[in-house]
C-alpha cells in the first residue's frame, strides 16, 4: 500500500511565514541602519556642535541657526523603543523648519569666517568621515525620517494582528508618516519661498512692488500672444495658484532695468475658463491655447509639445484650486 504523499501547505500558514520573513528583514534592516545613523549624529555632535561651542568659533545664535535641534535628535534615539521615540518626532519637524537657515548660514560663515572655514576643513578631513563633507551631514535627519517612514510602515503591515506588537507598531507609523508630511509640507513652502524671490528679482516698475508676497508659484516660460490681426506677440508669462501674470522684456539698453520684465497684465485664475484649440494629438509642433476671462480672452501659443502640455497641466491645475 502506498502511503500518501506530503500534504499542500495551507495557504494561511504560508502567507504568515512570508510575513514573518518581511518583518525579520526589516527590523533587521531598521537596527542596522540606525547604528549606523548614530554614528553620524554623533561624528557631529562631537566633533562640530561640541567643539564649536568650547572653541567659540561661532556666536551661540549663528550656531543654533547652523546645527538647530541637532543634539536634542542625537539625544532621542530607540533606546526606549518605538514608545519613547516617537515623543521626539516634533523635533523633526523643527529641524525641517530651520533647514533653509541652516544652509544659508553654512554657506555664508564659510564665505566670511576664516576660522569657522580652517575648524571645517580640519575636522571633515577626519577619517571617521570617511569624506563626507559638513553640507553632505546637514541633511542627514530628514532623510532618515524618510526612511522610518518606509521601514516602520512595512513593519506594522507585515506584523499580524494577534502580534503584541503590532498596535504600538500601527500607531507608531501612523505618527512617524504624518510627522513625514508635515516635514514635506515645510520643505515645498522653501521651495516655493525660492521661485518667489527669484521671480521679484525679475520684476521691475511699481507694478512689481509685493506682486509675489503670498502666492505659490507654479510655472513660467515664453508664449507667443496671438492677436486678432498682426503678428504674434512673445511675452513672459508666470503663473501662479490664483493668478497668471503677462510681462515683456525692459530693452537691454536700460540703464537700471535690463534683464528685468514689466508687467502687462494680471489676469485671475478663478474667472478663467481653458481650451485647447489645437495641439491635442501629441505631434511635434506644439498648439494653441484660449483663456477666456469676463472680458477678455487670451489665445497662447507654443511651438513645443512639452512646453504645451506643461503648460495645460498647470493652468489646469490653478484652475482647479479655485473653483
Amino acid at each position: 500500500m502506498e502511503s500518501p504523499g506530503p500534504s499542500a501547505p495551507c495557504p494561511v500558514q504560508s502567507q504568515r511565514a512570508r510575513w514573518e520573513r518581511k518583518r525579520v528583514c526589516t527590523a533587521r534592516e531598521l537596527l542596522e541602519t540606525e547604528r549606523r545613523y548614530q554614528e553620524q549624529l554623533g561624528l557631529v555632535a562631537t566633533y562640530f556642535v561640541g567643539i564649536l561651542r568650547a572653541k567659540g568659533t561661532l556666536r551661540p545664535s549663528e550656531r543654533q541657526a547652523l546645527f538647530g535641534p541637532w543634539e536634542l535628535i542625537y539625544g532621542g534615539h530607540w533606546g526606549q523603543g518605538l514608545e519613547g521615540f516617537c515623543p521626539h518626532l516634533e523635533l523633526y519637524i523643527q529641524f525641517a523648519a530651520n533647514a533653509e537657515r541652516s544652509r544659508t548660514t553654512l554657506q555664508e560663515q564659510l564665505k566670511k569666517n576664516k576660522r569657522f572655514r580652517r575648524f571645517v576643513r580640519l575636522q571633515e578631513s577626519r577619517p571617521e568621515f570617511g569624506g563626507l563633507q559638513l553640507q553632505d551631514l546637514l541633511p542627514l535627519p530628514l532623510q532618515r525620517l524618510q526612511q522610518y517612514e518606509n521601514l516602520v510602515v512595512a513593519l506594522a503591515e507585515n506584523t499580524g494582528p494577534n502580534s503584541p506588537d503590532h498596535q504600538q507598531l500601527t500607531r507608531a507609523a501612523r505618527l512617524i508618516s504624518e510627522t513625514a508630511q508635515r516635514v514635506h509640507t515645510i520643505g515645498q513652502k522653501h521651495k516655493n519661498d525660492e521661485h518667489l524671490q527669484r521671480v521679484q528679482a525679475l520684476l521691475s516698475g511699481r507694478q512689481a512692488k509685493g506682486l509675489t508676497s503670498g502666492r505659490w508659484f507654479l510655472h513660467q516660460g515664453w508664449l507667443l500672444v496671438v492677436p486678432p490681426h498682426g503678428k504674434p506677440r512673445p511675452r513672459m508669462f508666470f503663473l501662479f495658484s490664483d493668478v497668471l501674470l503677462m510681462t515683456k522684456p525692459r530693452p537691454p539698453l536700460h540703464l537700471l532695468q535690463s534683464g528685468t520684465f514689466a508687467c502687462q497684465a494680471l489676469y485671475p485664475m478663478a474667472q478663467c475658463e481653458l481650451h485647447r484649440v489645437f495641439g491635442h494629438t501629441g505631434g511635434p509642433c506644439g498648439g494653441l491655447l484660449c483663456l477666456s476671462f469676463p472680458h477678455e480672452k487670451l489665445l497662447l501659443m507654443t511651438t513645443d509639445q512639452e512646453e504645451l502640455l506643461h503648460w495645460c497641466h498647470s493652468l489646469t491645475l490653478a484652475i482647479s484650486q479655485k473653483n
